[in-house]
């Protein structure tokens, strides 16, 4: 057998042992988020670094102002070989509310739903499980071929469910440790069970809110009303003017940076299966509200979005009160894709909404956070060497989908170590993540091991 065979040979005999290693770090409550839980974190990182060490790394865990890292490098592939960082985070969310459980959430099991088996418990999905597959896939490939065909860095996280405080500061003190020529992240999902899927994009997100101030004090409607600025109707006008009859946004300057999808990706898209009428109607919808002439997949995963995410302004407790407001307020998100610059589109927002208030009225501005928005390219080696891995090892060939929302950690690579990254997870939509009773299928944990043996064997040249 050729030495990609034997590793893949390899990964199959090694799967009982390789669930119990699982089951055995699903077991701890790394819970990141309460701090009654914060041994149990420090004891998750440990037993991680305790078996990269096993199998031939040089792991360790790293302390952080919060929940520790696992560092752990293997460097025997030799000078020519490819150089990746593998990243997956270890802590899980709450289990709340307990009662919903069927069984005790660190306690994993197989057990069979809806004609599958499945891996039960919390974090099996959400990222123990995925992660693993990755660990598991660099020891068949080094018991069988004695050593890696990538030098490859892990990093495990201990605070991805609790807004990741410590990343950022230790990806830029340990940059120079760090860098490689890619990351690998293991966080994501498959389209469907017989599907595979690559993201190339994940949308960048802009958080603005917006006060409009008027008179000096509320004021009674009877005596006022007509001839005094009501700051909730010029925060209305505004906001209905963000959006023209065809859906876009009028925000000077808003689309530089947004290409058009190729047209060959928007097929591969139709190909899918699942029509706009689907998607929206497991929402209780039936009709696309963005860009006109788009179906849902590019307006969620390839198009920018201005979203009203809430409103408030004059008397809105029970009953009812004849008042006019001396301010209103929205919270306003920007979805942003491709090369939008947040920075750029925050001072354009500003303006717009400064453009159109009386002159007697003033707005003021609370920001939420910026990043922009990846795209890696669709003719990508990378993508192209694990999308050829990914469809020799699963029914259907591998599909290029888009993310909606942010994954914080990838635009982190590339600010703090200039390094694009290849997602590819096997997550079901089903899996409940963060929610009770989380599974994840056992044939996506093993075929996940596989996946990764065939992607670094891919990545390698072998």
């Amino acid at each position: 057998m050729s030495q990609l065979e034997t590793a893949l040979s390899a990964a199959d005999e090694n799967l009982p042992s390789s669930l119990e290693t699982l089951f055995e770090l699903v077991k701890i409550p790394s819970i990141s988020t309460d701090p009654e839980y914060k041994d149990e974190c420090q004891r998750a990182g440990t037993y991680l670094s305790d078996y990269l060490n096993t199998l031939g790394f040089e792991a360790s865990v790293r302390p952080t102002s919060g929940h520790p890292m696992v560092v752990g490098h293997y460097n025997g592939a030799g000078e020519d070989a490819p150089h990746v960082l593998f990243y997956g985070h270890y802590d899980v969310q709450p289990v709340d509310p307990i009662e919903l459980w069927d069984d005790d959430p660190f306690d994993p099991k197989i057990q069979e739903r809806n004609g599958s088996k499945v891996i039960t418990g919390r974090g099996t999905s959400d990222d123990k499980g995925q992660l693993m597959t990755f660990v598991e896939a660099c020891r068949a490939y080094k018991e069988t071929a004695g050593k890696l065909p990538c030098n490859i860095v892990i990093l495990f996280e201990g605070e991805e469910e609790s807004g990741s405080p410590s990343l950022q500061p230790f990806l830029e003190s340990h940059k120079d440790e760090l860098k490689a020529d890619f990351a690998l992240v293991c966080d994501t999902g498959m389209w469907d069970k017989q599907t595979p899927a690559i993201p190339t994009s994940l949308r960048g997100l802009l958080g603005e809110e917006v006060t409009i101030h008027a008179a000096d004090r509320d004021l009674h409607s009877g005596l006022y009303g007509g001839s005094a600025a009501n700051p909730i109707t010029i925060l209305s006008r505004i906001i209905g003017d963000i959006h023209d009859a065809d859906g876009r946004i009028t925000i000077d300057g808003f689309y530089e940076g947004v290409e058009e999808t190729p047209d060959h990706i928007k097929e591969m898209w139709k190909g899918l299966g699942q029509s706009d009428q689907d998607f929206l109607g497991e929402i209780g919808l039936s009709e696309n509200f963005g860009e006109k002439g788009r179906s849902y997949k590019e307006l969620t995963w390839a198009r920018p979005t201005a979203e009203i995410n809430g409103i408030i302004g004059g008397y809105t407790d029970d009953g009812f009160k004849t008042v006019i407001p001396a301010e209103a307020s929205a919270k306003i998100s920007f979805r942003l894709v491709g090369k939008q610059d947040p920075d750029k589109l925050r001072v354009a927002f500003r303006k717009f909404v400064n453009d159109r208030l009386p002159s007697d009225c003033t707005a003021s501005f609370k920001e939420h956070g910026a990043s922009g928005g990846i795209q890696l390219s669709y003719d990508s080696p990378l993508i192209k060497k694990a999308m050829s891995a990914l469809s020799d090892e699963w029914p259907k060939p591998a599909v290029l989908v888009g993310g909606g929302g942010s994954i914080p950690i990838v635009g982190d690579f590339q600010t703090f170590l200039g390094m694009d990254s290849l997602l590819v997870g096997f997550g079901l939509a089903d899996d409940q993540l963060h929610s009770p009773n989380e599974k994840y299928e056992l044939n996506s944990f093993h075929k996940g091991i596989r996946s990764w043996i065939r992607i670094l064997h891919e990545l390698s040249g072998n």
